[in-house]
């Protein structure tokens, strides 16, 4: 084993706490004295006082140097054991430089990679994150990994995957299943991003494979509620109603138009709540999406019922459906969707209203992929409609899009006749 020679240095000293404690400080820069006794061990001495305990030795042919720690902190003879171990390590090969760099690259964060993740990742189209993904990022980091958030990624298990998966299935499989996918993914981008100093990745086996190599993974019925066929009528009905109440708040009026808005175009909750006045054409009773799951803008066309629903509204904020501060937009209709469970027995969520439309249609005869164009739904990857269908401007479907919206009027209709009739009768 050698070492960088002490260029520039006193002779060696016996170090110890006495003769550390005497050393003065150079004019400038730092001094390096060396021991007598233990070849490559050191004091480096700073022009501002301070003493540090090193080791010292060349690795490869590379002089490689250890700080082991300040003196008054630790004492010459504990920094006389250390320097023995380090410079044990170099004489055997080991890199204090590189294997430093391991063991941060090991230390790093599921935080720390979810942070990173969040700001870096990209999709395949060079997009950067939608902020909807970002939020369940954040959701399942809070929620069931709150305690892992400190932890080294690279110590998260195949055991403690499977144990916490288990407990959580207790509350929501559903939930549990979202909840892996993220740190699935946050595992592989740290894989395929973080390595050690020889370029190999710190993490060589994603531990969520777990649950499907051990055939743990548990299914999750594919949810089909929505509002049944024979009671259209009377929820739209309920629906318009609601609307129509004068004692509604303005918020509130904005979720029960925003729900009736979902009925008759199909949106996902999300690009129906956020639209803006600019991506509105209540002239070519049209709308643009722009924010859409696929990343992809798309022109959708309004049936004559939804354009009338919106122009309703006024244009005087940025969003169709402003939020109460008048900043942003309305983000839940859910108080308006329990007051319509109140008032008709039908407990529907948001996206059980896209599921409704899509119902409507059928019964309309409308053809699948024609709904699926009008729902901005993916195709399934139909290479025929792909490349010889324009799916990124469907205005052309308005004749289908008021065929919908007229289903749910007839039946509004039909509903309230037979009500009247219903009421007549009893008054007979």
């Amino acid at each position: 084993m050698g070492y960088t020679a002490n260029q520039g240095t006193r002779n060696p000293m016996k170090i110890t706490n006495t003769t550390v404690n005497k050393l003065t400080p150079p004019e400038s820069g730092y001094r390096l004295e060396w021991d007598s006794d233990l070849r490559g061990f050191g004091v480096r001495v700073t022009a501002a006082g301070a003493k540090s305990y090193i080791a010292q030795a060349k690795v490869g042919g590379k002089a490689r140097r250890v700080t082991l720690g300040r003196h008054g902190t630790i004492t010459a003879d504990l920094a006389r054991r250390k320097a023995k171990t380090e410079l044990g390590s170099m004489a055997d090969g080991t890199d204090p430089s590189a294997e430093k760099q391991h063991q941060k690259a090991l230390s790093v964060t599921l935080r720390e990679v979810a942070d990173d993740y969040k700001e870096n990742r990209r999709t395949a189209k060079g997009l950067p994150l939608k902020e909807s993904t970002k939020a369940d990022i954040e959701k399942h980091l809070s929620g069931i990994f709150s305690d892992w958030q400190k932890r080294p990624i690279a110590k998260i298990n195949r055991e403690l995957v499977q144990r916490r998966y288990s407990e959580r299935c207790g509350r929501s499989v559903a939930q549990a299943n979202q909840a892996m996918r993220v740190l699935r993914a946050l595992i592989n981008y740290a894989a395929a991003k973080y390595r050690d100093p020889e370029g190999n990745p710190i993490i060589l086996d994603n531990p969520v494979k777990v649950l499907r190599d051990a055939s743990i993974l548990r299914g999750v019925k594919a949810r089909t509620n929505a509002v049944p066929l024979e009671k259209i009528g009377g929820w739209w009905s309920a629906v318009q109603a609601m609307r129509n109440d004068p004692a509604l708040t303005t918020v509130s009026k904005s979720a029960a138009d925003l729900i009736a808005l979902l009925t008759l175009t199909g949106l996902r909750v999300g690009e129906a709540r956020s639209l803006k006045w600019s991506e509105i054409d209540l002239d070519d009773e049209s709308l643009v999406l722009t924010d859409t799951k696929n990343r992809e803008s798309v022109t959708l066309p309004l049936s004559s019922a939804a354009a009338a629903i919106i122009r309703e509204r006024g244009n005087d904020a940025e969003y169709v459906f402003p939020a109460r501060s008048g900043k942003g937009h309305i983000n839940d209709v859910r108080g308006q969707l329990e007051r319509l469970a109140e008032a008709t027995g039908i407990t529907v969520t948001a996206h059980d209203i896209r599921r409704t439309f899509r119902a409507v249609a059928a019964a309309c005869n409308v053809e699948l992929w024609r709904t699926k164009a009008l729902m901005n739904h993916k195709q399934n990857h139909d290479v025929t409609l792909a490349n010889y269908t324009d799916l990124s401007d469907v205005r052309y479907l308005e004749p289908e899009a008021d065929r919908i919206a007229e289903y749910f009027e007839n039946q509004r209709r039909v509903f309230e006749a037979d009500n009247v009739v219903s009421m007549e009768g009893k008054r007979a």
